[in-house]
């Protein structure tokens, strides 16, 4: 247990035991319930009067219906301010407690609390939010998953994920931001887990932005990433809730904004950016199976344009001689160096998808279909560009596509160009001298101070495993190192004693 922790856990204990000492007394049981929330900001109470003493209504606002909660509870208090608190209530069930435990558990699960002065029973009644509308992420759909996908309600944003992690430890901090625009945004982590010196490098960086108006999370990535001036994202985007809680579990913090179904998760890593949610609902080897093609399709989307110019300009006695008479006829009327063919191939799919996202759905996929046909056919037979040009635009296409984050594929792309002007000037030792320089700029690269190529720079043998393959998840024992969390552990070695077990009988 890590220092943080026992500090919580011994000013819970405190409270707790000072409210044995005044349990009639309700603004220590009040301070209790607070501290074992961890000051979370969408905790919130309601004072009211009831038998002509003090009765307090505790609640976390993100889980709980506020209409059933104003209709079935405080209305009836308000009309009826004498007799049993059970009888005034309108509610299928009303458990009376006196642990603090039950209590904390009960509240972030959909149930609010109501304390009277002068009795040491507290009642909680459920009334949980219910939310029936079903938003699918549009850039990130599974096959094998939830479906759930974020709204533009931060109060809604912050209910899905609490419904995934049902835990009194999820810190919701709330705060605005740009001085005429009063744009509202939450800080979502756990308290237990996440290293406190990576909240205090959040805080301060969000401390310093002067600015009229931020209208999105992407003016946030602007204003906090280390290098803003690298093609590599800095911030994980999703819209998807268990993405986000499985990336709280790991230690790190998510930014919701009201408005905006993106959510911002950092610190990240490179790898993070190639890695589903499917990924871990999915068997280890078949996961593993695909990881390894999205790390192919990232080396292909990222080469494979600059590697045929290189071999077709400089080096072309690597080519099977069979191959090189087949690439010779198609270029024999091509008055174009391949540099040239390239450029015209890759700038003309850059406007057909650009074209595809800003016409609507139906339009769009005419567009991509026949026009990728008929422009690919036409500049082919006008020898504007080779048959082997296209092929290799196209795989390279598809291999973008493969990429699971939009923003790390729209990155490669981007970088294809200088890739294919040193392999047109200097072919394949081209190409290594520009691999050599994206790497030592990602070896370089920090996400708030966190190494970007961790586990591969600096390197962590134990958790490469979770990485370039995805092993069994019970053998995914500990979280990564990088992100110093206050605990360690997220699964006993004893998570599969069982077959020790039947070995035994």
């Amino acid at each position: 247990m890590s220092g943080f922790e026992r500090k919580n856990k011994r000013r819970v204990k405190q409270l707790i035991d000072t409210e044995k000492v005044y349990s009639k007394n309700l603004e220590e049981k009040i301070e209790v319930i607070k501290q074992g929330l961890f000051s979370t900001d969408d905790f919130k109470t309601r004072e009211l009067t009831f038998n002509e003493k003090a009765l307090i209504i505790l609640f976390v606002d993100s889980v709980i219906d506020n209409k059933n909660l104003q209709s079935y509870i405080i209305k009836p208090i308000n009309e009826n301010r004498h007799g049993e608190l059970e009888n005034v209530i309108s509610a299928n069930s009303i458990i009376s407690t006196k642990s603090i435990d039950e209590a904390l558990g009960a509240m972030v699960d959909g149930h609010c609390l109501i304390m009277t002065e002068g009795s040491e029973l507290m009642y909680l009644v459920c009334m949980p939010k219910i939310d029936e509308t079903l938003n699918e992420p549009i850039n990130e759909k599974v096959i094998r998953g939830s479906h759930q996908g974020f709204s533009e309600s931060i109060t809604k944003n912050i209910h899905y994920i609490r419904e995934r992690i049902s835990n009194p430890k999820v810190t919701v901090k709330y705060a605005t931001v740009g001085e005429t625009t009063k744009t509202k945004y939450a800080l979502i982590y756990i308290s237990n887990l996440t290293d406190p010196d990576l909240l205090k490098t959040i805080e301060n960086r969000i401390s310093y932005i002067k600015a009229d108006s931020i209208q999105s999370p992407g003016y946030f990535e602007e204003y906090l990433e280390d290098d803003s001036f690298s093609p590599f994202p800095q911030f994980l985007n999703t819209e998807r809730p268990d993405r986000v809680a499985a990336n709280l579990m790991e230690g790190r913090v998510a930014l919701v904004m009201e408005g905006s179904p993106t959510v911002l998760i950092f610190p990240v890593t490179f790898f993070s950016f190639l890695q589903t949610t499917e990924d871990y609902n999915n068997r280890s080897f078949i996961s593993s199976f695909f990881r390894i093609v999205r790390l192919f399709s990232f080396i292909i989307a990222l080469c494979l344009p600059a590697v045929y110019i290189a071999v077709i300009s400089f080096n072309y006695e690597i080519i099977p001689v069979e191959i090189i008479f087949s690439i010779k006829s198609s270029l024999e009327y091509v008055p174009f160096p391949p540099l040239i063919e390239a450029m015209i191939m890759q700038l003309t799919l850059e406007l057909l998808r650009e074209a595809s996202i800003r016409l609507p759905n139906p339009i769009a996929q005419t567009i991509g279909v026949v026009g990728g046909l008929v422009i690919g056919t036409a500049v082919v037979e006008a020898n504007l560009v080779s048959n082997t040009m296209v092929i290799v635009v196209a795989l390279t296409a598809i291999s973008s596509f493969v990429i699971p984050s939009n923003e790390l594929s729209t990155s490669l792309r981007i970088l294809g160009f200088p890739l294919m002007l040193m392999a047109a000037f200097f072919g394949i030792f081209g190409i290594v001298i520009g691999l050599m320089l994206i790497f030592i700029h990602l070896s370089k690269l920090k996400s708030f101070g966190h190494h970007y190529l961790y586990p591969m720079a600096p390197l962590d043998i134990g958790r490469l495993k979770d990485i370039l393959i995805r092993v069994p998840i019970w053998t995914l024992k500990t979280r990564p190192d990088d992100l110093k969390t206050q605990y360690k552990w997220r699964a006993s070695s004893a998570s599969r004693g069982w077959k020790q077990d039947e070995k035994t009988d």
